[in-house]
């Protein structure tokens, strides 16, 4: 079937034009009945259906998604590729459930049949909840990333993923060396950095899995190619903390780490971050570095709660992202996600508004990675990812709703009580995905169960 090139969408359009933080007007645009236009994939217009319903060229689609709530895609800042059989692993917390749980999982990411086929499930799910750019781990084989990067390409998908780079303290099959890990990156730096909507991370695991020549390693890439980015781990559990400064004796804390590596920076996201003392949250806000929130897999492993008002502190703010982190995480969801990032914070006497929470997971999220400019808006030129949203998509949802009074209750009701089946649609760049069959979904889902 030929694509839809020229496309208008009729619904309630809902985006971010600041943060509703630091805002001093409006920071959302809200319109009852809008119309969004898109042409080759980019957003043309987005505005009243009164006015730009008369401007349409006869060769235009047009789509009525009424009366649902259409808004940018879901952005996941941290999530395992290799991990889609991992979620859901019971009773560990992180140094033992990556050897019990992880390292085996991602050891069978060597074989490129069963990478491909996990690979078109992953994206798949991730479209099916709304998520159109994702920030993704691959497994230490080149092949993993490029499996991903392939079926990422095919839905025209903008993600950012990266090989692990790990060279000690796990399994003989999971390990790369210094230089295989630098060569193996660049290499898939050459092929898939900026291609099309691909971009690539430099991706050390973390301190612990790393040796001094590896994050050399990882900082020379970080020097040769800076429009890339970093991401890692880091401050997600206290076993963790005390056994990378015991391999790092010289280091002045985990920050610290990475910091004399030459990773610290803008571009670099570091996921979790829950334990971070006040001289290493300085350092990351001098350094624009990225913290990434995970809480869904911060309280499914027992890590900690995430403390976002001491990390966003207006004296010394460090950039925040959210991220489910499946497979530790529990939910491919962001809307889940920002449910349990809700809880997380109101544990600690602290509030996630949800228009704090839906701003993070679309132009928050695209801000943090420097690419609000492409992603997580409706402003013209911007490309037209974007999600539609039911929130009378389940009876219970439903009953709630007939008594929500304004926009701002039915984003908390979709945020609390939402998941992929508050999806009533996702579009990529303009295009409607379809999801995978039922029967291949289970099918592709049961090729890597040894």
């Amino acid at each position: 079937m030929k694509k839809i090139s020229k496309i208008a969408v009729r619904a309630r359009l809902f985006w971010f034009v600041a943060d509703p933080v630091q805002a001093s007007g409006q920071a959302y645009r809200y319109i009852d009945d809008g119309l969004l236009h898109v042409e080759g994939g980019l957003v043309c217009a987005a505005g009243e259906a009164s006015e730009l319903l008369p401007q349409l060229a006869n060769d235009v689609t047009l789509i009525d998604h009424r009366p649902h709530l259409v808004m940018p895609g879901f952005i996941d800042a941290h999530i395992h590729f290799p991990q889609t059989q991992v979620i859901a692993s019971y009773g560990e917390q992180l140094l033992d459930w990556l050897q019990k749980y992880t390292f085996p999982a991602e050891m069978r990411y060597a074989d490129p049949a069963l990478a491909a086929l996990q690979a078109r499930f992953f994206v798949d799910t991730l479209l099916n909840h709304g998520t159109t750019t994702a920030v993704v781990y691959g497994s230490v084989h080149p092949q993993s990333a490029e499996a991903f990067f392939v079926e990422s390409e095919r839905a025209n998908t903008r993600m950012i993923a990266g090989k692990v780079m790990m060279d000690r303290n796990a399994p003989d099959g999971l390990l790369d060396t210094a230089q295989r890990g630098y060569d193996e990156s660049e290499a898939l730096i050459g092929k898939w950095h900026r291609r099309g909507r691909q971009l690539y991370a430099i991706t050390p695991r973390f301190a612990i899995t790393s040796t001094v020549e590896q994050l050399q390693a990882c900082g020379a890439l970080v020097k040769a190619y800076p429009d890339c980015y970093m991401q890692t781990h880091i401050s997600e559990n206290l076993r963790e903390i005390e056994l990378a400064q015991s391999l790092f004796p010289a280091a002045a804390d985990y920050t610290d780490i990475y910091d004399t590596y030459g990773l610290l920076g803008p571009r670099s996201l570091f996921g979790h971050c829950i334990h971070l003392s006040e001289r290493e949250l300085a350092r990351f806000s001098e350094t624009q570095s990225v913290a990434v929130f995970c809480p869904t897999s911060n309280l499914f492993i027992g890590s900690g709660l995430f403390d976002w008002a001491k990390v966003a502190r207006k004296d010394r703010p460090v950039p925040i992202a959210l991220a489910t982190d499946v497979g530790g995480g529990t939910s491919y969801s962001m809307l889940q996600t920002a449910a349990e990032a809700y809880k997380v914070l109101q544990l600690q006497g602290q509030s996630l508004s949800a228009l704090t929470a839906f701003y993070t997971m679309t132009l928050g999220n695209a801000k943090a990675l420097q690419l609000q400019d492409k992603i997580g808006s409706f402003e013209r030129g911007c490309e037209a990812d974007f999600v539609v949203l039911d929130a009378h998509a389940t009876p219970v949802m439903a009953h709630r709703m007939r008594c929500a009074r304004d926009l701002l209750e039915e984003l908390f009701i979709l945020m609390t009580l939402g998941d992929d089946r508050a999806i009533a649609a996702t579009y990529v760049m303009g295009e409607r995905h379809v999801p995978m069959p039922a029967e291949t979904a289970v099918s592709t889902g049961e090729a890597a169960i040894p």
